[in-house]
C-alpha cells in the first residue's frame, strides 16, 4: 500500500476505534489512570449535599464520598483527589450516563425505571415523602390532596409518592428546592413536597419556623437513600458498598468516628437535629442492612 494512502486509512481506524475505548473504560481504571474521582451531589439538600457559606459543598453525601475516596485509596494503592460537582435532580442520571461524573450520592432513592439506566449501592440513610405547608392547612390527608397545587421537582420518589396517594392533586413542577420553598411562601401553591429530612433541614433554618409546617405525621412514603453508579462497574460498586456498610457499621457499634461523622449532621447541635423516633427509625435500618453482609474487620474500621 501506498505511504501516501496508508496513513489517512490508518489515522481514520484510529478515529473510529479510540472512543470505544475511552467508552469502554471502567471507573476503577478512569480513576486509576487520572487520579480524580469525579462524584456528583445536590446544592440545595441540607443536610446530606448544600452549598454552604464559604461556597462549597459540604454535608452528610459528601463524607460519605470522602469515605469513598479514602477506601479508593487504598484499594488503588495511591492518593486520589476527590471532585465535587453540584447537580440538580434531573441532572444526576444523564451525568452518569454521559459519564460526566464517575457517581453520585445525595438524597437519591432507588426505582425501577432509574435501575435501567445505573446501579445502585446499599442504602446509607432513610427518608420519606412529606409536605411543607403553611401552619394552619388542613392538608395531609389524601382526600385534603384533591385540587390542590402541590410544588414538585420533575422525576423525583417524592412527585411519585403524591402521584400515588392523590391523582387528582395538581402538581406544579420547580427546577429546585428554593424555588419550590419561595413558591409556598409568597402563595403561589398550597403546599410543597420534598423529603422529609430536607423538609426538616430547611425548616430548623427558618427565623420563624412556627410560620409552617409539615404533615402528614406519617409520611406518604419509607425510602431508603443511596449513591448511584455507572452500570456494569462491579468493582467500582464494591468499594462503594464496602465503604458505606463500613461506616453504618462503625457508627452502630459506636465507633467515634463515624458516631461523629453522623452527629455532625443529626446530632442534638446539629442542622438537622433528629428527634429520638428519627434515630432509632435510621440506627434500625443500617443495622438490618450491616445484618445482612459479612462484618467488616476490626482492622479496617
Amino acid at each position: 500500500m501506498h505511504k501516501k494512502i496508508a496513513i489517512p486509512i490508518l489515522s481514520l481506524m484510529f478515529a473510529t476505534v479510540m472512543p470505544n475505548v475511552v467508552s469502554a473504560e471502567t471507573v476503577i481504571q478512569k480513576v486509576k489512570r487520572t487520579g480524580v474521582l469525579t462524584a456528583g451531589t445536590s446544592r440545595d439538600a441540607l443536610p446530606f449535599a448544600y452549598v454552604d457559606s464559604q461556597g462549597k459543598l459540604n454535608g452528610y453525601s459528601v463524607d460519605m464520598l470522602t469515605l469513598i475516596k479514602e477506601q479508593l485509596e487504598k484499594d488503588l494503592g495511591k492518593k486520589i483527589k476527590l471532585q465535587l460537582v453540584g447537580l440538580s435532580p434531573s441532572e444526576r442520571i444523564p451525568k452518569i450516563v454521559n459519564q460526566q461524573v464517575d457517581l453520585v450520592c445525595d438524597a437519591s432513592s432507588f426505582t425501577w425505571k432509574r435501575d435501567k439506566k445505573v446501579d445502585f449501592s446499599v442504602s446509607y440513610g432513610v427518608t420519606g415523602t412529606q409536605l411543607l405547608v403553611k401552619k394552619g392547612s388542613n392538608l395531609g390527608s389524601p382526600e385534603s390532596l384533591i385540587g390542590k397545587r402541590i410544588g414538585v421537582l420533575a422525576g423525583t420518589t417524592n412527585e411519585q409518592a403524591i402521584t400515588r396517594v392523590q391523582t387528582q392533586a395538581k402538581l406544579v413542577y420547580f427546577k429546585t428546592r428554593t424555588e419550590g420553598y419561595t413558591a409556598l411562601q409568597q402563595g403561589t401553591i398550597d403546599a410543597f413536597s420534598s423529603d422529609s429530612i430536607l423538609l426538616e433541614g430547611w425548616l430548623q433554618q427558618q427565623k420563624n419556623p412556627d410560620a409552617f409546617a409539615i404533615v402528614p405525621g406519617r409520611p406518604y412514603s419509607r425510602e431508603g437513600i443511596a449513591c448511584m453508579v455507572p452500570e456494569n462497574n462491579s468493582k467500582f460498586l464494591d468499594t462503594v458498598n464496602y465503604s458505606l456498610v463500613k461506616f453504618m457499621q462503625g457508627f452502630v457499634n459506636g465507633d467515634q468516628r463515624y458516631v461523629a461523622i453522623f452527629d455532625r449532621w443529626f446530632g442534638p447541635n446539629s442542622p438537622v437535629a433528629l428527634n429520638r423516633d428519627l434515630r432509632d427509625l435510621v440506627v434500625e435500618t443500617m443495622q438490618l442492612i450491616i445484618d445482612f453482609r459479612e462484618e467488616v474487620p476490626k482492622s479496617d474500621l
